[in-house]
């Protein structure tokens, strides 16, 4: 008979996917052990393999887990009652707030997908092509006039990324700028929209 969860499984699973983010961001995949990522979590190897077989499972639950919660928060369903620029303007905040707190998560993203296998990397491209299409369909609703710009719709979306992608090498919580001040900024300048 199979050992139930217990009530604290999913609370669990979620610290050990935040401090192993942590661990994996500043020694990198490959340096950071098992016994290591135990450590971290303050409980044994053997609860370690509770949860996940190896380090491989555990990366892909990180990534896959990361994507899944900005595919949530910037679920466009949330913002049906405005307009195309504020439902932009929402989207972007939404994924900068998600980023919150998220650097680790993000730079393992970035830095070690190509650790996974290729079925892996397969599921997490497409939740990735999920949220660029989804910003991609926001931005093109959002430009004066939507759809005349159908050839720079790929390099709009992806600029957009690019500025909030990399936010968190300079952004500061007591800077200058709010999350959503920022957000506005990096999607005005998009879509061509008035400085605030």
């Amino acid at each position: 008979m199979a050992r139930p969860r217990a009530s604290d499984y999913e609370e669990k699973r979620l610290m050990i996917l935040e401090r192993s983010a942590h661990l994996f961001a500043s020694l990198g995949f490959d340096r950071a052990s098992i016994n290591m990522i135990a450590k971290a979590c303050g409980t044994s190897k053997a609860l370690f393999y509770h949860y996940y077989t190896d380090k491989q499972q555990l990366l892909f639950d990180l990534i896959e887990t990361h994507l899944q919660e900005l595919l949530v928060a910037t679920d466009p369903t949330q913002w049906s009652g405005l307009t195309a620029q504020e439902t932009l303007y929402s989207m972007t905040e939404a994924l900068l707030n998600a980023y919150r707190d998220a650097n680790a998560k993000h730079k393992v993203q970035l830095n070690h997908m190509d650790l996974l296998d290729p079925e892996q990397q397969d599921t997490i491209r497409m939740m990735e092509r999920a949220l660029v299409s989804r910003f991609s369909d926001a931005i093109n609703a959002a430009l004066p006039s939507p759809g005349s710009s159908s050839m720079l719709l790929k390099p709009l979306t992806m600029s957009l990324f690019a500025m909030l992608n990399w936010a968190y090498t300079w952004f500061k919580e007591d800077g200058p700028l709010s999350r959503a001040d920022y957000a506005r900024l990096a999607a005005g300048r998009i879509i061509g929209a008035p400085l605030p």
